[in-house]
């Protein structure tokens, strides 16, 4: 199509709202312009097809017989326009929202309440992915990525979700089994860690602390970790949210903690957001500060 050869799209609307109307000062209203933009929008498409469209009759506003010929034809296209948007936009609603976590965050925060959200929009279909892995959202088609960040290590301009306070946890046995003053006694110990991560060699680099030797790892998905920390399998950095129960009741114990020091933030893709994602993400704002009210 040559679109040079072809009348502004603005001007075609407008002359088929005039034409439904009846009136400028009511095409003005509906397309929420002046009745002057209106009329002057009409002038310019009559120059440009260089055919009176619209004449008058006292007050009234009539169609010539090429305004109404081009009236019948600009309503039938706008009328298959109309429906192919929202063909889409209905399409676009029925495409499962997909969101991008990691595989502790999944289990230990997300899945605990996520029945408050399907009760509350039944109509969004989830397709969650929780991944040790930083996926990237627009390559892989995610809707939303909820990450994890190192306070001071924040994007910038990130959305918080939760603050959380961090730990070393192991089994009391475990823990007693070697003395530990400082943080390179943990080094001799056997560590868990979560598959895709650097978590464990991060945080004897942030203690100051170089390993004499190697460290005797072994990587899991996050999901599985604190059972096999429960099991005396070995220790494991992690948030002392995760495990308040436990350690509340001396199932485990905590060693070198910090407080507020992770976040979990909200790392939607880029352009307009369709509105199960808005729905999505007000309804994790007001989960996570229904939290901080307790």
């Amino acid at each position: 199509m040559e679109w040079r050869n072809f009348p502004s799209l603005n001007a075609l609307r407008a002359f088929s709202v005039v034409a439904e109307t009846g009136s400028y000062t009511q095409a003005g209203e509906r397309l929420n312009v002046t009745h002057a933009a209106v009329m002057q929008q009409i002038r310019g498409l009559e120059a440009f097809l260089d055919v009176q469209l619209v004449e008058r009759s006292g007050r009234k506003l009539e169609l010539s017989q090429a305004g109404r010929q081009l009236a019948r034809d600009l309503h039938d296209g706008f009328r298959v326009i109309h429906q192919g948007v929202d063909a889409l936009t209905r399409t676009q609603a029925a495409r499962p929202l997909h969101v991008t976590m990691s595989p502790v965050f999944a289990v230990k925060w997300l899945m605990p309440r996520l029945a408050e959200f399907q009760i509350r929009h039944p109509e969004v279909t989830l397709l969650l992915n929780p991944n040790g892995k930083i996926v990237d959202v627009e390559r892989d088609d995610m809707d939303l990525a909820i990450r994890y960040s190192r306070l001071e290590d924040l994007p910038p301009g990130a959305e918080v979700l939760i603050v959380l306070d961090l730990a070393i946890v192991g089994t009391p046995e475990l823990l007693a089994s070697t003395p530990v003053v400082s943080p390179a006694d943990l080094a001799r110990l056997p560590w868990l860690m979560e598959l895709g991560t650097q978590e464990v060699p991060e945080w004897f680099a942030r203690q100051g602390v170089t390993p004499a030797g190697p460290l005797t790892i072994s990587h899991m998905p996050g999901n599985l970790i604190m059972e096999a920390v429960k099991q005396g399998e070995g220790i494991t950095y992690t948030a002392r949210q995760w495990v308040s129960e436990e350690l509340a009741s001396g199932v485990l114990v905590d060693v070198f903690a910090e407080v507020q020091a992770g976040a979990f933030y909200l790392h939607p893709r880029s352009g307009p957001q369709r509105p199960a994602l808005r729905a999505f993400m007000a309804w994790l704002r007001s989960a996570s500060q229904s939290e901080r009210n307790l």
